[in-house]
């Protein structure tokens, strides 16, 4: 699902990423742990196109998405490839606060032009699965943190992305919560298949996934 060889990142004479490479499989749940300023959310954003590595073809960098790369790619590309394949989780939901629990988990879609009759069903099969139908038409601040953190993720998954980021996705929630939201990562993977990359400092979330890739100074080191 992902090859990615030799990414490195500076910002100014801060070398951030020191040629990190890595392999993840289609439907793994990897997460990705190491003290701050490793590098881990950095690679994410590389990962996830909402970055660019530095010096491409001086390191010979390449990054592939089940097969297709994106490297090269200009804005226009990039947004729709991200728009297609990629899904995200972060820390804080990211809800637009005027729009309800169903109109923001429908802003993906309109984006890719979807048929809106279609993307509406989906969208009620993901809160169904996901455990929060009854808050449909709530606004964020009507919501749990879990509950607003559910939707985020059903927001990432409207449009059947081949690979879900998340970047410290239990962080803001309490234990339970989190244990909860840990369960149904794995649950999605085996419902929907998709494949799910998880930068955390949450140890238990970490011991259950399929693998953990451990990040030191800018590099992957197991």
């Amino acid at each position: 699902m992902i090859k990615a060889s030799n990414i490195h990142k500076s910002y100014g004479n801060l070398e951030v990423l020191k040629g990190v490479d890595l392999h993840i499989k289609t439907g793994e749940v990897v997460s990705i742990v190491g003290e701050s300023g490793a590098g881990k959310s950095t690679l994410l954003q590389i990962l996830g196109t909402l970055d660019t590595p530095s010096n491409t073809s001086k390191y010979h960098t390449e990054i592939e998405l089940n097969g297709q790369s994106f490297i090269n790619m200009n804005d226009k590309q990039i947004s729709k490839f991200r728009n297609q394949n990629i899904g995200f989780v972060f820390q804080f939901h990211q809800l637009l606060p005027e729009f309800t629990a169903l109109e923001n988990v429908l802003i993906p879609t309109k984006i890719a032009g979807a048929n809106e009759k279609e993307a509406t069903e989906k969208a009620y099969d993901l809160f169904e699965d996901l455990k929060i139908a009854h808050r449909l038409n709530h606004k964020p601040n009507q919501l749990s943190g879990g509950e607003a953190q559910r939707v985020a993720v059903a927001r990432a998954l409207i449009n059947s992305p081949k690979i879900i980021y998340a970047d410290e996705p239990t962080g803001n929630l309490d234990s339970k919560n989190a244990d909860d939201l840990h369960r149904l990562f794995f649950d999605l993977r085996d419902k929907y298949n998709q494949t799910f990359v998880i930068v955390t400092h949450n140890p238990n979330l970490a011991e259950i996934t399929d693998r953990k890739l451990v990040m030191k100074d800018g590099m992957i080191i197991e």
